[in-house]
């Protein structure tokens, strides 16, 4: 019950104090404009043969005192589960490009060993391979996706893959999966041509890129979901390159990488961090809202009828690693700051929906801003986690356009907007409202006019004492949500009291 105090004290006390409140802030629902489906798939995750999400992460082996399926922990599986997670990107990331996927079939103990070059110069058994990936995404409920090896594979053996997985009938890749023990092929849709080629995948110039993407593309057959290695962030010529050279029915999905950094050469500590390091790094995380404007833009030039989804497969934070660790695995704690960047960056994704149809939060287990830690057999659910499961609601529900006016959040002569929302309505009927006050002092009041009448108000809220909070192996339920009693329903205005740095969840009936 103490760990909970905060919930009855310290943010009552922010509720009810009225010099902490600011001016009121506005959102209109826009109940007559054209809206689209929130596709689920936005709410995708990333697996990369990266420090310990892959081993030590998902995977422990059918050996380990662990309870498992497979190799695969049962309690990760619990966890993503509830999580709801619609779809998984593996094996990389810059790994993707020096994977070479026959390396992981076949007999454990016959597998040949690889040394992870970009990722701490470690050797892995490729004891977790592609039927280890495909099988645990059939019981995660999750589709998967595959990132091609362009880099330094060839187009026959992604061909190969594609076959492997794929195809039904008698053929050389289908009869191997049979060997292997695979009767029905995975009918794997979502396929990465190729991972950030302007970097680790090759240092390619676009339109170098863009003939390679052409030829790959060429020799993977069936009803497939080919993705092309897009953008650099704001590297907005690499998709005019690619929109303007890829025909239109070559190509399904754009890929966009950001991640909110304070600088790449100083990226700070992620948890010893000041106000200015957080307002920095929520400067850059609200920044994927131009990011996705203006690469959009370029895209509608190309593709007007938006047949091509802009597929943000890797975003999130990115700090120094944790002291003391293998600075190539990239571990680093999840504070409320990572949960304010997730609810900010799903809020964009659900209002640009229309172009926006794939993202992975990058990544899921141990690395980066993960939702999940490991530790022996324990696992900790991390603030980013529990954002997550709160906007799952949003998953394959119908948008409702919004207005909004916000106040500022500033520091020094900087600001941001306070308040960032989204809405959908689920095919129940329920409207749901997401809303985040990113201000590291000040609550918020908003006042919501949904132009429809609703009966009754309830939801969760995400918050805690200091922005530095985290969960951890001692206190691992430190953060999480609880019931949110700061909205009052009048007719048709809904009237929210949010406290700093806060996600809310609201359930409207």
């Amino acid at each position: 019950m103490k760990k909970h105090s905060y919930i009855r004290t310290g943010i009552l006390g922010l509720l009810l104090s009225s010099t902490a409140i600011q001016a009121q802030n506005k959102v209109t629902f826009r109940t007559d404009a054209p809206t689209q489906t929130i596709n689920k798939n936005i709410y995708g995750h990333f697996a990369e043969h990266l420090g310990n999400c892959i081993y030590g992460g998902f995977y422990v082996g059918d050996t380990s005192s662990i309870p498992n399926t497979n190799g695969v922990r049962n309690d990760i599986i619990a966890a993503l589960r509830k999580l709801k997670i619609p779809n998984l990107r593996w094996p990389g990331g810059c790994f993707a490009d020096t994977y070479h996927w026959k390396d992981g079939i076949g007999p454990k103990d016959k597998r040949p060993t690889i040394v992870n070059t970009w990722w701490g110069n470690v050797t892995e058994n490729n004891s977790f391979g592609t039927h280890d990936f495909l099988n645990m995404c059939e019981v995660l409920g999750a589709e998967p996706y595959l990132a091609g090896n362009v880099g330094s594979g060839t187009a026959q053996e992604l061909s190969d893959w594609v076959q492997y997985v794929n195809f039904p009938g008698k053929s050389p890749m289908s009869d191997l999966r049979q060997e292997n023990g695979r009767k029905e092929p995975w009918k794997v849709r979502y396929w990465g041509v190729g991972n950030e080629a302007w970097g680790c995948g090759g240092n390619m110039r676009p339109e170098y890129y863009a003939d390679i993407y052409r030829k790959y593309s060429t020799f993977m057959s069936g009803p497939l979901f080919k993705i092309a290695s897009g953008a650099n962030s704001s590297d907005y010529n690499w998709t005019e390159v690619l929109m303007k050279n890829i025909p239109g029915h070559m190509l399904d999905g754009m890929a966009l990488h950001h991640y909110a950094v304070i600088d790449w050469n100083k990226k700070g500590d992620a948890v010893d961090f000041s106000e200015e390091q957080y307002f920095q790094t929520m400067s850059s995380a609200c920044f994927m809202d131009t990011l996705v404007r203006k690469h959009s833009a370029i895209m509608d030039k190309y593709d007007p009828k938006k047949k091509v989804a802009l597929v943000v497969d890797e975003w999130g934070g990115w700090y120094n690693v944790q002291a003391g660790t293998n600075p190539g695995f990239l571990f680093q704690q999840n504070t409320m700051r990572d949960a304010m960047i997730a609810g900010v960056t799903l809020n964009i994704f659900n209002n640009h929906s229309d172009r926006v149809r794939i993202a992975n939060l990058a990544q899921t287990i141990n690395v980066l801003q993960a939702v999940i830690f490991t530790n022996k057999e324990q696992i900790i659910l991390t603030p980013t986690y529990h954002v997550m499961e709160m906007y799952n609601v949003h998953q394959d529900a119908t948008l409702i356009p919004i207005d909004i006016q916000s106040n500022d959040y500033t520091f020094g002569k900087s600001k941001l907007p306070a308040i960032t929302a989204s809405a959908s309505k689920d095919k129940a009927g329920v409207t749901h409202i997401s809303l985040v006050n990113i201000d590291a002092g000040k609550s918020q009041e908003l006042s919501i006019n949904t132009q429809d009448a609703y009966k009754t108000v309830n939801g969760r809220i995400l918050t805690s004492t200091k922005l530095q909070d985290h969960n951890s192996v001692s206190q691992p339920d430190k953060i999480k949500p609880v019931a949110f009693n700061g909205a009052v329903l009048k007719n048709n205005t809904l009237t929210v009291k949010l406290p700093p740095f806060s996600v809310v969840v609201l359930e409207l009936k």
